[in-house]
């Protein structure tokens, strides 16, 4: 069940993505950032003061850069999502491992084998597909913007990746990021638009909150307790839940070649994250064998 976790985490991401497209119909995507930060915040915040936790920090600077790069990402996801079919937009949310190796190539100087560049060009291949321009496709922004919020996220992901070797735990990242996220989202709305709440929406937004929040924890869990290789793979189970509820509650039915372009992005991103993981293992074996 150790690496089980992820697929817990696929199935309430994927709920998330429920809640935000029926969220969609009355809330604009600032809002819904708003909502479900706001719900992760006072759950961690919870946490962290029944525990006796400490949210003091020296890399206050490098937190805030990891909370804005995921907070950007959030809000062009969640557009995506409400102009998309689920499953398309998760997909093109789902492609931050191709660009998380390439990052870590472009920043961090690490060597691209040459299966990781085959995974990449595959991993692009796909997205082309996906995107397929039209002059006349009225949806080909909310592709960019969700493909761009797949970029994001995986600049996100380079700063966990630096804050986790900075030595700062999981628990406050995430505090940070819900922080951001909040504080982001509440000026954003209330610079633009406010809808007010009515009794109704409250089971949505708690649901959002709640989803987003305990996929976090079950991510997080499935990370730190199972194998990081088949972590990452069982990760893209969100895809295809994604898929089933599309198909349930809106009927969306993809065409063949967009099924084809998803399988592509998830083959390539699976192994990018399986490269990514190995090199991880590697360098923390050589670190503590210096260490010894």
């Amino acid at each position: 069940m150790k690496s089980g976790w992820m697929v817990v985490a696929g199935l309430l991401f994927a709920l998330m993505g429920v809640f935000v497209k029926l969220g969609a119909r009355h809330f604009s995507a600032a809002e819904l950032v708003f909502y479900r930060s706001l719900v992760g915040l006072l759950i961690i915040w919870g946490m962290v003061r029944r525990r006796g936790l400490s949210l003091a920090t020296p890399h206050l600077r490098m937190h805030v850069w990891r909370g804005l790069s995921g907070f950007f990402a959030l809000m062009l996801f969640f557009y995506a999502i409400s102009a998309l079919p689920l499953a398309t937009a998760i997909t093109l949310n789902y492609t931050s491992p191709l660009f998380l190796a390439l990052l870590l190539t472009l920043v961090l100087g690490q060597k691209p084998a040459w299966w990781l560049i085959a995974a990449l060009l595959l991993g692009f291949v796909g997205v082309a597909l996906l995107l397929h321009p039209r002059f006349d496709d009225t949806d080909f922004l909310a592709r960019l913007m969700g493909l761009a919020s797949g970029f994001l996220a995986g600049v996100a992901y380079l700063n966990v990746k630096q804050l986790g070797a900075a030595g700062e735990p999981e628990w406050r990242v995430v505090f940070y990021f819900t922080l951001v996220c909040t504080v982001g989202a509440a000026f954003w709305m209330l610079a633009h638009e406010f809808h007010g709440i009515d009794w109704r929406d409250l089971p949505l937004l708690l649901g959002l909150g709640l989803s987003a929040t305990l996929a976090q924890l079950a991510m997080t869990r499935a990370y730190r307790l199972g194998h990081p290789l088949v972590v990452g793979s069982l990760a893209y189970s969100t895809v295809v839940f994604a898929s089933l509820f599309g198909i349930a509650l809106w009927g969306e039915v993809l065409a063949p070649l967009s099924w084809l372009a998803i399988g592509l992005i998830i083959a390539s991103g699976a192994i990018s994250s399986a490269v990514t993981s190995r090199r991880s293992i590697a360098q923390d074996s050589r670190k503590s064998q210096h260490a010894q």
